[in-house]
């Protein structure tokens, strides 16, 4: 977890000013004891979804900060977007299909570890567009949308190829 996958910034280290940046924005959350056990379920084969949040924080904060954008919510909403601890491929929730369920899911949970302003909400909620059919608002929201989907390809395909 020192990097996100495909980055050669170590993200600890703070003489680097995007990684300190970076870090700003989200150490409240990556340090979060309820947080961090994301660390315990596998997302795209052997990519842990907490791998996978910072995956998608950081390139979603990268994208916003190069667009003049909200980048620390979009930060945030990255990280936040996948918060639910269960395994969805062997737990059926009662909220539902876990495509819709998931995002409700996660905000509930990243509600009980900070304050979620609109934007990130909107992030955490629409992540799933188009599967799901109501659209982002924001344009952070968009991005975030389509930096999870472009981690999960790169994760699935890294993961397939990698030697063991």
């Amino acid at each position: 977890m020192q990097k996100a996958i495909g980055s050669k910034i170590n993200l600890f280290d703070f003489n680097n000013t995007l990684a300190f940046e970076f870090f700003s924005c989200v150490s409240d959350l990556i340090n979060h004891p309820l947080f961090k056990k994301l660390d315990n379920f596998s997302q795209h084969i052997k990519t842990s979804r907490l791998q996978h949040s910072i995956n998608v924080a950081y390139y979603s904060f990268l994208v916003c900060k190069f667009l003049g954008l909200d980048y620390k919510s979009a930060a945030r909403g990255g990280l936040l977007h996948d918060f639910y601890l269960y395994d969805w491929r062997t737990q059926k929730q009662p909220e539902g299909y876990h495509a819709k369920a998931h995002p409700i899911i996660a905000l509930r949970n990243a509600n009980k570890i900070t304050h979620v302003n609109k934007i990130e909400k909107n992030c955490i909620l629409r992540h799933m567009w188009p599967l799901t059919p109501i659209p982002p608002r924001y344009l952070e929201s968009f991005i975030v949308s389509c930096i999870d989907k472009y981690c999960a390809s790169f994760e699935v395909i890294i993961n397939m190829f990698a030697k063991e």
